[in-house]
Order: C-alpha cells, then sequence, then structure tokens
C-alpha cells in the first residue's frame, strides 16, 4: 500500500486549527493523591503525609505533578477523517504553575494549536499539536500540556 505526497488541504487545516473539546472536569480526592504517589512510588511527604506536608510551603497534602495525567476523557474529535491506521504519541511538555489539592476542582480542555505533515521512512505522517489547559475552580491556570501525535 502506497502513501498519497499530501493529505492536509489548507480547507482541512483551518478547520481544526484552535477547534477546542469539551470541558471534563476531575473532583481531586485526597485518597486519589495518596494512590498515585504510591502507584508510582514517589514518598515525598508531601503527596502522602499530611502531618509532613502541613509543615512545608504548600501548606498540606498536594498531587504530584504526573497526577494530572490522571484526567481522563479529554477528547477532540477532528472536522474530518485521519485516515492513517498507525498512532504514535510524540512525547509532551509541561509548565506548572499552581499546586493541585485534594478538594480542586480541575477543568481539562484541549485545543487544536498545529497540523503540519512531512514524509518520513515510513511514509507521509500527519503531526498534530495540542495543549491542555488545566484550571481549578478558581479558573486559576495550575498547568498546561503540550502534545504531539503523529498519524501514519
Amino acid at each position: 500500500m502506497s502513501t498519497p505526497a499530501s493529505f492536509l488541504t489548507e480547507e482541512m487545516r483551518q478547520q481544526a486549527l484552535g477547534l477546542e473539546s469539551a470541558p471534563v472536569t476531575m473532583e481531586v480526592e485526597k485518597g486519589h493523591i495518596l494512590r498515585f504517589a504510591e502507584a508510582i512510588g514517589d514518598t515525598n511527604p508531601q503527596y502522602c503525609d499530611e502531618a509532613a506536608a502541613r509543615k512545608t510551603g504548600s501548606g498540606g497534602i498536594v498531587a504530584p505533578p504526573t497526577f494530572l495525567r490522571s484526567v481522563r476523557g479529554v477528547n477532540l474529535e477532528l472536522p474530518f477523517e485521519l485516515s492513517f491506521s498507525r498512532r504514535l504519541d510524540g512525547g509532551s511538555d509541561w509548565e506548572y504553575f499552581q499546586p493541585v489539592r485534594a478538594g480542586d476542582r480541575i477543568t481539562a480542555v484541549a485545543r487544536i494549536a498545529e497540523l503540519s505533515e512531512r514524509n518520513g521512512r515510513l511514509g507521509l505522517m500527519v503531526f498534530m499539536t495540542t495543549v491542555t489547559t488545566y484550571t481549578n475552580q478558581f479558573d486559576e491556570t495550575v498547568a498546561t500540556q503540550t502534545n504531539t501525535l503523529i498519524a501514519y
């Protein structure tokens, strides 16, 4: 099976760029933070020891930075079919602004920031960069994740 020389049109790019997912909200529970820290083997007292965490600048238990990976259900629907059979996670860059605490309501919204294509050893590849913004119940941005998806 041969791959086409090009897949994306300018119209497809314009339809997709800036497209946002529906917001997904998650209640952060203390038990969830404790289980998450345990699962990743992080024994930092800020994540698992209430008494010790209260003595730090955080003032209590906070979630490890990777905790936001547990927010599920953030789905971006493209206005066209991406007719490639393989998907590859091209990596993520994270930026953190506020700690995530037990009792927070974290809302995640993803937005398509870039859409491009290029040829590689395996043929034509489409690169989609999304930026997911995580905000708390006070409408403060707690983190952003910039992720690259590669379809080929």
